[in-house]
């Protein structure tokens, strides 16, 4: 019989960064997960690449996982945002002093980092390759049987599973969800010309075409791809050979990049939309997608489990001060009314966003170009917007903050 404080289910990006806090802050965690490391940490695994906003950022410099990451990264310095190639353009720079609005890191550096430094934590135990065929939560305590024959019992369970969150299905919560026949498909290539760490978001009425700087390698300079296009699209452009395909992304960024190279493998992913109308049950907290999945549209995806994390880690390290298990309902119910509110303002905004630029036709295009400049020429309005692309707005944890908890 194993004892831990919290039995974490799912060891992706959001259920590792999640048991290193726990660790950093003196609370144990078993993480459990039916992958195995040998394909999910093999170079090939996942060739996507996710923008860690500055807040974002902070967290893990406090729980040392920053460290790790120093120089593997690329600075996010500026985005620009623009309807199509039309006149007209947002630019986002801060300040010399201000630093960057986030760093640009591949998914495979960020999963071998983090499942090295939880590994290595004193406190946290991996089980990968295996799963929890038997759960039961109840005033007490949570247990669960694993594959393996294992049995751990808990104050806490967290489900970190993803999008179809198993754990969510059976503790009966309920989820609004759509999708938006979309689909996204990722890769990376190499360029003629510097991005000068320069995100790019160019939006089409099928959806953004974006372009995301990462570090140069022997290669010259590389980039990062998330390209939507219309789900009976998606087929024929995973289709097209690398000249092609490249012929095609230069002709949607105008060629200001010059002439484009080395394409990576390509993969798609179906885009939807859902949210769950509680975050928290009985012994139960869901983090990440398990949670909430939104639209790619402004990179948020991952930054909004890194909020989950920090909220949860503060509420449960305030809880410890004070006597409370990590299960108790008075903190699982603080978590529930801090993250309620976040998440349902990021994903209306995002599912607005998408929508709004989706709308097809001259006129539409007019409004958004309009409205972009507007908004460009508005010194206040853009501080705002560069607050929310760095993570920094609304009552953050104190993870997310320099100071840390």
């Amino acid at each position: 019989m194993t004892h831990t404080d919290v039995l974490i289910l799912g060891g992706g990006l959001v259920g590792t960064t999640l048991a290193i806090a726990l660790d950093a802050h003196g609370l144990s965690s078993v993480v459990v997960d039916p992958a195995d490391p040998a394909v999910t940490l093999a170079p090939g695994f996942d060739g996507r690449a996710s923008a860690v906003a500055s807040a974002s950022h902070h967290l893990l410099d406090a729980i040392g996982v920053g460290e790790r990451l120093r120089g593997q990264g690329c600075d996010i310095r500026s985005i620009r945002v623009s309807d199509g190639l039309k006149p007209g353009k947002l630019d986002f720079t801060p300040g010399e002093t201000a630093g960057a609005l986030g760093t640009m890191y591949e998914n495979k550096l960020l999963r071998r980092t983090l499942h090295e430094a939880a590994s290595a934590a004193p406190l946290v135990a991996m089980r990968m390759g295996a799963r929890a065929t038997e759960v039961t939560r109840d005033a007490a305590e949570m247990r669960a049987t694993l594959s393996t024959g294992e049995e751990v019992r808990a104050s806490l369970l967290v489900a970190a599973e993803g999008r179809s969150s198993p754990t969510r299905e059976a503790a009966g919560i309920a989820v609004a969800r759509w999708s938006y026949d979309h689909r996204a498909i990722i890769a990376a290539f190499h360029h003629e010309r510097s991005h000068e760490q320069c995100a790019y978001e160019i939006f089409y009425p099928a959806g953004p075409f974006a372009i995301l700087p990462l570090p140069d390698d022997e290669g010259g300079h590389r980039s990062a791809l998330v390209w939507t296009v219309a789900e009976r699209d998606a087929a024929g452009m995973l289709k097209l050979g690398e000249r092609g395909f490249l012929a095609e992304a230069e002709a949607r960024m105008g060629g200001f990049l010059g002439a484009l190279s080395g394409l990576s493998p390509r993969s798609s992913y179906p885009l939807g939309f859902h949210h769950t109308v509680r975050v928290t049950a009985e012994r139960l907290a869901l983090v990440g997608d398990a949670g909430h999945g939104i639209h790619p549209i402004a990179g948020q995806g991952l930054n909004l489990g890194f909020r989950d994390v920090a909220a949860l880690v503060e509420v449960l390290v305030e809880g410890k001060r004070l006597g409370l298990d990590p299960g108790d309902a008075q903190l699982l119910g603080r978590y529930e009314r801090w993250r309620a509110v976040d998440t349902l303002a990021v994903a209306a905004a995002t599912d607005t966003l998408t929508r709004l630029f989706g709308v097809p036709g001259r006129a539409a295009s007019a409004v958004r170009r309009f409205g972009i400049s507007a908004v460009d020429r508005i010194p206040p309005l853009k501080a705002r917007f560069m607050a929310e692309a760095r993570g920094e707005s609304g009552a953050l944890p104190k993870l997310l903050e320099r100071v840390g908890i």
